[in-house]
């Protein structure tokens, strides 16, 4: 099986190729650059330095969200195009899924923590048994207090990794009662081997949609939404208005 994965979720751009057991070529910047400036020839060059024919993939692997409204919308486009253009199917990742993939094999309880701005942090609970993925607590939307609140009362010892570390370290260095540690530079940020990896477990158990299916999952509303939705709250009703 031969699989491209995308992950644009958030500050990284990542695009790999796996076969498969083994990864065949990867490309990840985490940059200033925009994703639409970056994924497209990142793609190009891993395909070229391979040989790759992209005609030659079964499917295609994307991380779904949550994460950047933006960075989403990119990716799924991306892999949308190439899927409809291949005719290819698409296997959708959730992205905190795909971020916790990084430490597989991991003996303490995973946490991703995706920065969600307002204090609140895309991310969810899992551990690894006999070499495959558990979700403790699925993938959310939450206060740091709420899932801090959910590890201390788990009362095992947490990884935690993501763009959302450095956001929430001092909160976590003066809430978290359990034993924790920070996952290092080369597992601690989104990886598109990571979610092509996953993605081949998704493959075998037969979890792949269309393409014309796909859509990206952002978990809640942007904040042009939540404003027009405040806003709306604001106006006055149709008495006479």
């Amino acid at each position: 099986m031969k699989l491209l994965a995308i992950d644009s979720s958030g500050l990284v751009a990542s695009v790999a190729i796996l076969e498969d057991d083994n990864l065949l070529g990867e490309y990840t910047i985490n940059y200033k650059k925009t994703h639409s400036q970056t994924l497209l020839p990142m793609l190009d060059e891993v395909a070229k330095m391979i040989e790759l024919d992209l005609k030659t993939i079964d499917a295609i692997a994307v991380a779904k969200g949550p994460g950047s409204f933006t960075g989403l919308r990119i990716g799924s486009a991306t892999a949308k195009g190439l899927g409809l253009a291949l005719d290819k199917p698409l296997v959708e990742i959730p992205t905190v899924d795909g971020l916790a993939y990084n430490l597989w094999g991991c003996a303490d309880l995973v946490c991703p923590l995706m920065d969600a701005r307002r204090g609140q942090t895309y991310t969810g609970l899992y551990e690894f048994s006999d070499g495959k993925l558990i979700t403790v607590e699925p993938q959310c939307a939450v206060d740091i207090a709420h899932i801090v609140a959910k590890i201390n009362e788990i009362g095992r010892a947490v990884v935690f990794l993501g763009d959302g570390v450095p956001v929430f370290e001092e909160y976590m260095k003066e809430h978290v009662t359990v034993p924790y540690r920070f996952a290092p530079a080369h597992k601690n940020k989104q990886c598109a081997a990571a979610v092509g990896a996953l993605a081949i477990e998704y493959v075998r158990k037969g979890k792949t949609v269309t393409a014309m299916e796909h859509q990206p999952d952002y978990l809640r509303l942007s904040q042009a939404e939540r404003e027009k939705m405040e806003k709306d709250k604001r106006l006055p009703g149709d008495a006479g208005v």
